[in-house]
């Protein structure tokens, strides 16, 4: 996995705590949480999906 995608990663485990605290204490906050959840998220994938394609190009060329 590549060191992009895991700091993403645990950015987009801790907002989703963050959030779902935030909500429970019945602060509207948590929506921004919510929102840098999703952000983290599609960066994380974006890393893992560009690894996976680099690895598939490296496999055809070599």
């Amino acid at each position: 996995m590549p060191r992009n995608a895991l700091y993403a990663s645990i950015v987009f485990v801790l907002a989703v705590a963050a959030a779902v605290v935030s909500f429970v204490q019945g602060n509207w906050l948590g929506v921004v949480w919510v929102l840098m959840a999703g952000v983290s998220s599609n960066i994380a994938w974006f890393h893992l999906r560009r690894e996976r394609l680099a690895k598939a190009e490296a496999a055809t060329e070599g």
